[in-house]
């Protein structure tokens, strides 16, 4: 999972509720601090994530010219959902998506970022709209530390594992615990203050469980689109770290081959360069929504 460096909203965002025709979703939304907007972005997180996995990137983006909103997708964190699995299919999130897009007080280009799952989310939703005809409801697409089909051997297994011990199996407070032990024998905690392990927790804890288990398979099962998307017109980037344990870099460079879209590897950073390295990720996002007339 992500794991956000801190939890302090800057002074130019603020946690908001968005209603749309599809019901409310909690999000983070900055805006630039005087001058022109020069677009807005609309950030969704992966599986087990939320909105504050993005909250490093909300003042240098705003400061950069461009309104951002940061969401918790059904099923996460404080917008949670129905403990039906129908609920979070990869076709009702992208609905979900549409809802939100069109909810969303927007200046200038509408730029789509998806980072882990939430780049299936992105492409599904604008595969559906593509398909629809007419004018696409966004102006660019970033790929964020995502691949053209299933994770990684290693990774689906530790997701299908996670799926088998999920509610009714064990509660999500044991699984939390089951975790965090395997993480201590691994050496693989992350250094985190205690304000940032306590929300760790108790965003696993409001997780869905029908979410954690329909969107944890479906990383071991998305089939490769990616040639459909490269038939889709419009403004692409493909964002990575150096290295990534659920899908290979050179897989993620292979895609963005494939999809006729750059690919940036953000140096130092692992499977989420938005809170591991946020400057140099603000750096390159900004860079590529400007160039997006």
């Amino acid at each position: 999972m992500s794991t956000p460096r801190f939890l302090t909203l800057p002074a130019v965002a603020r946690s908001v509720r968005l209603e749309t025709a599809r019901g409310g979703f909690a999000a983070l939304c900055a805006r630039p601090p005087g001058g022109p907007v020069l677009g807005t972005a609309l950030l969704l997180p992966g599986f087990t994530g939320s909105k504050e996995d993005f909250i490093a990137l909300l003042e240098p983006l705003a400061l950069a010219g461009f309104q951002v909103v940061a969401l918790d997708q059904r099923g996460q964190f404080e917008t949670g959902g129905p403990d039906d699995e129908s609920a979070y299919s990869l076709e009702s999130l992208a609905l979900d998506l549409r809802a939100v897009t069109a909810a969303v007080d927007g200046e200038g280009p509408l730029h789509l970022l998806g980072h882990s799952f939430g780049g299936y989310v992105v492409r599904e939703a604008l595969l559906r709209a593509a398909a629809e005809g007419g004018p696409l409801p966004w102006d660019s697409l970033t790929l964020m530390s995502t691949g053209p089909g299933p994770v990684c051997a290693e990774e689906a297994g530790r997701a299908g594992l996670l799926v088998s011990v999920l509610p009714p199996v064990m509660e999500l407070e044991a699984v939390w615990q089951a975790m965090q032990e395997l993480e201590a024998a691994s050496g693989e905690v992350p250094e985190t203050t205690p304000e940032v392990a306590d929300f760790l927790h108790r965003r696993w804890l409001a997780n869905v469980p029908a979410s954690l288990r329909v969107t944890g398979l479906r990383l071991t099962t998305e089939p490769d689109r990616v040639d459909a998307l490269a038939g889709v017109r419009l403004p692409k980037l493909v964002l990575s770290g150096e290295h990534d344990y659920a899908w290979p870099v050179p897989e993620q460079a292979k895609m963005a081959e494939r999809l006729g879209a750059p690919h940036v590897a953000v140096a130092g950073a692992g499977h989420s360069p938005n809170a591991e390295r946020p400057a140099d990720t603000a750096a390159a996002l900004a860079d590529f929504w400007s160039s997006v007339s």
